[in-house]
C-alpha cells in the first residue's frame, strides 16, 4: 500500500472518530473539502503542513497521528 493511502486512511480513521464529516475538516482545518476528499482517497499527495494541520484540527498531535500500526515499516511503492 502506497504511504499517501496509508496516510488518507489514517485521516479519515481519526475524522470518523470524532465524527466529523469532510466539510467539517476542512472548515477547522482550513483546507478545502474536495482536497480532504482526494487526500482520503490517497489520490492526491499531501505535504506535512497539512498533514499537521489536519491533525491539530482533529485534536492529535504529528507523533499520535503517526503513532499506528498502519505507518510500522513503511514500503513505498
Amino acid at each position: 500500500m502506497e504511504v499517501k493511502t496509508k496516510i488518507g486512511l489514517r485521516i479519515k480513521e481519526l475524522r470518523e472518530l470524532k465524527k466529523m464529516s469532510q466539510k467539517d475538516l476542512s472548515y477547522s482545518a482550513d483546507l478545502d473539502r474536495s482536497y480532504i476528499a482526494s487526500v482520503e482517497s490517497g489520490s492526491r499527495n499531501i505535504s506535512i503542513i497539512n498533514i499537521e494541520k489536519i491533525a491539530l484540527a482533529l485534536g492529535f498531535s504529528l507523533k499520535e497521528f503517526f503513532n499506528n500500526a498502519r505507518f510500522e515499516n513503511i514500503k513505498t511503492d
